[in-house]
């Protein structure tokens, strides 16, 4: 069933803060996903690990005991086919905005990537991401 109100949407990701990165990561890949692209290093290192439908968890190295023993899921994505509408509808419904639209190039490997995307906050203080790979 289609969304009717923001075109294109579908999961893309949800994004982890691993208290031990390697071990997350090392632990994912035991389950079967797969490393599609990484960027950053050290603290600030993150990876996008395909569930194998194309949903992915989205894991970050910043995590420490601020974030609790068990690490903190950090937002929830969707992909869109128009993240200026999607945020704008969110913003209508009540949402809070956090990063207004824009591109982003993170130093990608191994492939270059640029998004479109945008943060807000939903009535639970949950941070929902509208994301589209433009390349």
């Amino acid at each position: 069933m289609a969304n009717e109100i923001i075109r294109g949407m579908k999961f893309h990701h949800i994004a982890l803060m691993a208290k031990d990165y390697e071990k997350s990561k090392a632990f994912y890949r035991a389950l079967g996903l797969k490393e599609l692209v990484s960027w950053g290093s050290g603290a600030d290192a993150v990876c996008m690990l395909d569930l194998g439908d194309g949903g992915r968890i989205e894991l970050f190295a910043r995590g420490d005991d601020s974030y609790s023993e068990s690490g903190k899921w950090l937002h929830f994505a969707v992909q869109v086919d128009d993240v200026e509408a999607a945020y704008a509808c969110a913003l209508a419904a009540g949402a809070e905005s956090l990063t207004p639209p824009k591109i982003a190039h993170p130093d990608s490997r191994p492939y270059a990537m640029t998004l479109h995307i945008a943060f807000v906050k939903g009535p639970d203080g949950e941070q929902i991401e509208f994301f589209k790979e433009l390349k």
